[in-house]
């Protein structure tokens, strides 16, 4: 008979077989659990990480070495307490020196302006003990002149950077020690700041009629050169630098460069011709002078001058002083428009009613490139215009614009929205409530009446 093998005991059992043999436990619901996963061995050490020399050396000079790393490490903290040290000294004397700026920086200013910048050597001016006393000093030196006749030389410039600095620059100074402490805006003129046109004028090209060609060679002109200069880029040729328009009064000189500032996002400057013309010598000038400069500033510009022909008459010799300064603000123009200052960025449109007393340097290309003539509207064109000024009036169906077209030769567009205006007065004085046909040929007879005519006497 075979007897039963003798039981085992539970600490001879091995690891693979006790994982194997322990009971799984029985859900509620008859379901076993999962097998929980046997934790992973942990890593074998390696001393793939430890170099050589580390590895070789004996446990004397590893703990020379580690005496060594602790020195360096209480070197390394000094050297920090000192860097913190001399860092709270410089923020005390920062503070202290911003303390110090601000009781110096009390208004109000001594103002002046920059004559020059200099870039002296500091070693080549100073001898003996004496040299590198300085040792703030740049190089960078700077003259001024004061509101009070002053001429100063500063060693020293002061807060601003000469970098920010050149001559003619406006800038704020102590009274005591003439140190610069602020740069100040450009100083102009008020009238030339009064010029500047601050709303955005509302015209549009639709409310001109029969300048279809004009209003296309402005725009190629103006418009153009200022929305799209990579174009002119591309071909290689520059843009006019000027438009010169001329033709009888009333003829939409001045409401086409309106339009034209409308369509663009430039500053515009409306100068007139008559207030330029100044009493004192030079002034004049300096009104040409600080317009073109305020354009610059504010570029892109348009510079608008109307009645061109109160400044740029022909030269004649004359005796009179009031003559000369005409001509000294003709020739600042000149300057201007084509001289080593001039900027493409500035577009100057002109308008006169007399071309032919103008100076030929005003015409000559290179200044006022291009010139667009305005003459009397035609037939076609007078229609459009009364129309134009009479789409917002009550009018009847029974107006026929064609037909006061051709009533109305010879008419300017002023004298056209005059009939307009007209023939509403009258409708107003009859107590209607619409213009009709009647209206306008009354209002056309009012315009004639008043209208220019050449007298002929006879003996």
């Amino acid at each position: 008979m075979s007897s039963a093998p003798p039981p085992q005991d539970p600490t001879d059992i091995k690891p693979e077989q006790q994982a194997t043999s322990t009971p799984v436990a029985a859900m509620p619901g008859g379901d076993t659990a999962m097998e929980t996963d046997a934790p992973a061995p942990p890593p074998v050490e390696t001393w793939d990480d430890i170099p050589d020399d580390i590895r070789n050396a004996t446990p004397e000079e590893i703990m020379t070495r580690i005496r060594l790393i602790e020195n360096d490490i209480k070197v390394m903290r000094s050297e920090t307490q000192r860097l913190q040290h001399e860092q709270s000294t410089m923020r005390e004397k920062i503070k202290e020196n911003g303390d110090k700026i601000k009781q110096n920086k009390v208004l109000p200013y001594l103002v002046g302006n920059v004559v020059e910048i200099l870039d002296m050597d500091p070693e080549g001016e100073e001898d003996g003990a004496a040299q590198d006393a300085d040792s703030q000093r740049k190089g960078h030196c700077a003259v001024i002149k004061t509101s009070t006749r002053q001429t100063i030389f500063l060693p020293l410039i002061g807060l601003v950077p000469h970098s920010q600095l050149k001559p003619g620059d406006l800038i704020g100074v102590n009274k005591d020690s003439y140190l610069v402490l602020a740069t100040l805006p450009a100083e102009y003129d008020s009238r030339v700041k009064a010029m500047e046109v601050d709303e955005r004028p509302t015209e549009q090209y639709t409310d001109i009629g029969g300048l279809d060609k004009q209003i296309e060679e402005l725009v190629e002109a103006i418009v153009l050169p200022m929305k799209h200069p990579e174009k002119f880029k591309t071909l290689g040729i520059r843009p006019p630098k000027g438009v010169l328009m001329y033709g009888p009064p009333g003829t939409g000189k001045t409401l086409l460069a309106r339009a034209c500032a409308a369509q663009t996002n430039a500053c515009y400057l409306k100068l007139a011709g008559p207030s330029l013309v100044q009493m004192f010598i030079g002034d004049g000038a300096k009104l040409v002078r600080d317009a073109f400069e305020l354009a610059k500033e504010k570029a892109p510009a348009i510079i608008f001058i109307d009645e061109l022909d109160a400044i740029g008459t022909k030269r004649f010799d004359s005796d009179k002083s009031g003559d000369r300064e005409v001509q000294r603000t003709m020739l600042e123009l000149l300057n201007q428009l084509d001289g080593f200052s001039s900027d493409e960025r500035i577009k100057v449109i002109a308008a006169t009613n007399r071309i032919d007393i103008l100076d030929p340097a005003l015409l000559r290309s290179g200044r006022l490139d291009r010139k667009i003539e305005f003459p009397l509207p035609n037939e076609t064109a007078r229609a459009r215009i009364l129309e134009i000024h009479s789409r917002k009036m009550a009018v009847g169906p029974d107006v026929n614009f064609e037909e006061l077209a051709r009533s109305t030769d010879e008419f300017n567009g002023a004298q056209l929205k005059a009939v307009c205006v007209e023939a509403g007065m009258i409708a107003l004085r009859e107590g209607a409530t619409q213009l009709n046909h009647e209206h306008f040929h009354s209002g056309i007879a009012e315009v004639q009446s008043k209208k220019k005519n050449d007298l002929m006497y006879f003996a």
